[in-house]
């Protein structure tokens, strides 16, 4: 049981102390409770943090059915097969695309304000939520991140299902979960306090760990991971 995200972020990080003071290491929370925990992973391993955001893109007429999903830094995926199998336009997709790509500008900026987003490509990254439940939105995560060309994705969440370390194992490079229960309902289960993460506390930590990693945007590491 964490007390809440921040405490769950400390105990995330001493699993990931061998991160610790690297050279192009980049720890990534998912919006919105996502933040909180990697604010304190990034604290602890002094490594800069930035945002993934994610949105699906569903399918006309049936939107819970995803054709693929957009990410933050120009990440795309389309799943051609089904797009093919049920007579999706091309049309259609771009408009799809379109009025998605408008939403996570909009949330970019609600959270970033004008500040870029850090490169991600050649770093270790290290991408953190705070529990994952069916694991659809970490696997989309994942592969749209993959078109970003990272050195290494390391899936760091503190709670899961016995069932995520097969499924977001055999995608990302490393799968790091500091519990996964046989008896899983939700993730706030695992939490005294899973109260809601407002959009201004994410703005507020990414300002502050920027203030602290201004400097730290560009990789130099050289050796392999």
């Amino acid at each position: 049981m964490f007390q809440n995200r921040a405490d769950a972020g400390r105990q995330l990080a001493r699993k990931l102390d061998r991160y610790a003071n690297r050279e192009g290491v980049l720890v990534l929370g998912i919006p919105r409770g996502g933040v909180p925990v990697a604010f304190e992973v990034a604290q602890a391993l002094h490594a800069p943090l930035d945002i993934l955001l994610v949105r699906k893109l569903g399918v006309p007429g049936q939107r819970e059915l995803a054709m693929g999903a957009i990410a933050s830094g120009g990440a795309r995926i389309l799943n051609q097969r089904l797009i093919a199998e049920l007579g999706v336009t091309e049309k259609q997709v771009a408009e799809t695309i379109a009025a998605q790509e408008a939403e996570l500008q909009r949330r970019e900026e609600l959270y970033r304000g004008v500040r870029p987003g850090i490169p991600i490509q050649r770093r270790i990254i290290i991408l953190v939520d705070d529990g994952i439940a069916t694991g659809s939105s970490m696997l989309a995560a994942i592969e749209a991140l993959r078109t970003l060309q990272p050195k290494k994705i390391v899936v760091a969440v503190p709670i899961a299902p016995t069932h995520a370390e097969a499924d977001i194992g055999s995608i990302a490079d490393e799968f790091i979960c500091l519990d996964q229960p046989e008896s899983f309902f939700g993730i706030g289960q695992f939490y005294q306090d899973f109260s809601q993460t407002e959009d201004l506390e994410v703005r507020a930590l990414l300002e502050r760990s920027a203030g602290t990693f201004a400097g730290a945007h560009k990789p130099k590491e050289r050796g392999a991971a």
